[in-house]
């Protein structure tokens, strides 16, 4: 049985663009969360738009007594809620990501890319194909089989391109 004082780690997938709100709805409750945002600048023809986005987006995390998880469903903005199994790797990872974000160093969020992952491409003139990661070390690398040849072809893919399959 939970204990009434007990608190939960959770990481909460939000329905699309709903990232910020649903912070809000944290804070309201006062339930400690975090939101990872980023710097983005967007050039239109004749301006140039500053604004903050997520940079996980769909996600928040979220810490709070587990006799009251219900209430982070109130206003529909969560597709989910999913609980932190190995809490000390969650927190350790993220102070990690905290400490990234304050540094105020350019980031990008890349898929995990390990040897034999499958990918599909997701920009570009390649855009479509699908194939898997031949060199973990440098997984701009991937290979594209044929395998009515029994041939593989490697074709250099820019990391932001590629999609981790499941």
């Amino acid at each position: 049985m939970t204990a009434p004082t007990e608190q939960i780690w959770l990481v909460c997938h939000t329905r699309p663009r709903c990232e910020k709100k649903f912070a809000a709805l944290m804070a309201a409750e006062r339930f400690e969360h975090y939101l990872a945002l980023v710097q983005s600048v967007r050039r239109y023809r004749q301006q140039t738009k500053r604004f903050t986005k997520p940079l996980f987006p769909g996600y928040v995390f979220a810490r709070m007594p587990a006799e009251k998880k219900a209430r982070i469903y109130q206003q529909d903005l969560l597709a989910r809620a999913i609980p932190v199994l190995d809490e000390p790797t969650f927190l350790r990872q993220l102070a990690d990501v905290k400490a990234i974000v304050a540094s105020g160093f350019e980031l990008s969020l890349l898929p995990l890319l390990t040897k034999g992952r499958r990918v599909k491409v997701t920009g570009g003139p390649l855009h479509g194909l699908e194939g898997y990661v031949d060199d973990a070390k440098n997984p701009a690398g991937i290979v594209i089989s044929v395998d009515v040849l029994q041939q593989g072809l490697h074709v250099r893919v820019p990391a932001e391109n590629l999609e981790a399959l499941p």
